[in-house]
């Protein structure tokens, strides 16, 4: 969700589906990502280098400077380093409000952005002179100031333009302002229009996080960050860290995002994953969420992130190959542990997120959870709730145009529709032991929707309402009643700060108290910066491998992940 509509009111709860058999998945194969068109001009694309590689001086001491030269189609190399680059405080940079401003701007389409090493290659937000990620507050930079205030800082910004890859860095420490910020990286189609404004991203071995937390005013919001962007995309590798909303996000997408999230690792964030009105074609798979105040939320949003609402429906009445249905929105081999931070920088709807919760789709429809191993979550292992805000809906729409329903207490509500869970592993979850506590639950406000459905997951510490695989075992049923879970809604209400707690009701508190990570160290790096590079000093034997997407992935679905060890030796960093 955007930052300048953050106080938005998240009413959290719980359930998914999607008519699905429950039967194990067989092999299925996603076609390859498009390649970035590098022959985007007439004759060949160039390289330009930045800083000095191996004793080579390139011809640029900036990114940004480099990215003025450049022409669409053009491949940016850049040496290890510290950069603390400030297009969005010198130029160019455009409306603040409308996050058009970063430290490296990119309003080129076809641009290949890649770090020669994605540890030591630093694209930084605090002030000149300071040591890589300063997390001193003598040294952070709250970007220009506009009628007496500072606008705030985003780190990479893509501006409306296509096709463009960012590569193999780490990006810290950009904080927020009055202004759209606060986001390290971020593909941005033209924020709050409604509208696309860029079609093609790619992101890869990227780290994004801040070592600096002094209010939520100011705090980093977003890690690595798409809005108003269409596919096709596909982010791979990447570490999100100390955001005050989440460490990664795709979002206002029309349905559009065709976007799959492969091999992240999101921790200590209000949320490690948020999609608001986020739709069509999105996969996160072999992932890990830990140490997050809530795991993950995708979210039905009728006010900011035009047009609502989150639908994982297929785009033109197709079906997904992976689920075999209308539903496109899939979370599979995913590792989703021990969410119970209230520690992490929160603000906001964000600060909303349940703690202690693996996982919560918002008055999401359509989505799809299997196959992942969900475990020691204290309060609930994953949640399917409604989603209410009060307030003007954006761009004229209105709460019965995007199905939702109006309440005089909560505004807007959206409910979870249709959505799916099946298959997963649960294990130690709820152990808060409240009441309704469990390793999955659901409340639906209002009658007459499509029913969501939960059939094939391994639950040893309950549903709530019980036995909810026993009553709902197929989704798209017309609901005759309301269910809200029975004591799960005031728990709920409880958790997330919306309502009074019933009598010895006990959940982790926000405190105020702020605990970051470190900057994290020897995260896994490209293994041949110089893959598809055409011939220049750095890489004089040129494009002989490739580490993009050349050909057709494939994966073996299984019933309940069992060993998340397959994804920790590529996630798990090494730190001082």
């Amino acid at each position: 969700m955007s930052s300048r509509i953050r106080g938005a009111l998240r009413l959290t709860s719980a359930m998914g589906a999607v008519a699905l058999g429950c039967g194990v998945l067989s092999a299925w194969t996603l076609p390859a990502a498009a390649a970035v068109n590098h022959e985007a001009r007439a004759g060949s694309p160039k390289v330009l280098l930045v800083g000095t590689y191996h004793g080579k001086a390139g011809g640029y001491t900036t990114i940004q400077a480099a990215v003025n030269a450049a022409l669409p189609g053009d491949w940016i190399l850049v040496a290890p380093g510290d950069y603390h680059e400030t297009a969005d405080e010198t130029g160019p940079y455009g409306n603040p409000d409308d996050g058009a401003m970063g430290g490296v701007y990119i309003d080129k389409s076809g641009i290949t952005l890649r770090g020669m090493n994605r540890n030591t290659v630093i694209v930084d937000g605090t002030k000149a002179g300071a040591t890589p990620c300063s997390s001193k507050a003598s040294e952070q930079n709250y970007g220009r100031v506009v009628d007496g205030h500072a606008v705030g800082r985003n780190g990479i910004v893509v501006w409306k333009a296509s096709d463009v890859s960012i590569e193999n860095l780490t990006v810290c420490n950009f904080l927020a302002g009055t202004g759209d910020s606060g986001n390290q990286i971020w593909w941005n189609g033209g924020d709050n229009s409604g509208k696309i404004g860029l079609t093609g991203y790619w992101g890869s071995y990227l780290t994004a996080t801040s070592t600096f937390y002094s209010n939520e005013k100011t705090a980093a919001e977003y890690g690595i960050f798409a809005s108003n962007s269409a596919g096709p995309a596909s982010w791979n590798q990447l570490y999100g860290s100390d955001m005050n909303d989440s460490g990664s996000y795709v979002g206002a997408c029309m349905q559009r995002c065709d976007v799959v999230m492969d091999h992240m690792w999101m921790e200590d964030n209000a949320l490690g994953y948020s999609g608001t009105n986020s739709g069509g074609t999105v996969i996160i798979e072999n992932s890990q969420f830990d140490d997050n105040q809530d795991g993950l939320d995708t979210n039905t949003q009728v006010i900011g992130d035009p047009p609502a609402p989150q639908d994982g429906r297929c785009p033109d009445h197709g079906k997904s190959p992976i689920t075999h249905t209308t539903s496109c929105w899939v979370l599979i081999h995913n590792y989703i542990h021990g969410n119970n931070n209230n520690m992490a920088p929160a603000a906001g709807s964000a600060a909303a997120g349940p703690i202690g919760t693996g996982m919560t789709i918002s008055g999401g429809r359509y989505d799809t959870v299997m196959d992942n191993l969900i475990e020691d979550n204290g309060a609930w292992g994953a949640l399917f709730v409604p989603y209410a805000q009060t307030g003007t809906p954006s761009l004229h729409q209105t709460c019965a145009g995007i199905g939702g329903h109006k309440n005089p207490i909560f505004g807007c509500v959206m409910d979870p529709e249709s959505d799916a869970m099946l298959h997963n592993t649960f294990k130690d979850n709820g152990y808060f032991k409240n009441p309704s506590n469990s390793d999955f639950g659901q409340i639906t406000l209002y009658a007459g929707e499509p029913q969501n459905c939960f059939a094939g997951n391994k639950y040893p510490d309950g549903s709530a309402p019980a036995n909810l695989e026993k009553t709902q075992p197929h989704c798209g049923a017309i609901t005759k009643a309301a269910n809200t879970g029975g004591p799960l809604l005031a728990q709920v209400l409880c958790d997330t700060g919306f309502g009074t707690c019933p009598k010895d009701a006990h959940y982790p508190k926000v405190t105020g108290k702020v605990v970051l990570k470190p900057l994290p160290k020897n995260l896994p790096t490209m293994p041949n910066p110089c893959a598809n590079v055409p011939v220049n000093p750095w890489c004089p034997s040129g494009a002989q491998h490739s580490d993009r997407n050349s050909a057709p992935r494939t994966a073996v679905g299984v019933a309940g992940v069992t060993a998340p060890s397959r994804m920790q030796p590529a996630l798990i960093p090494v730190r001082d």
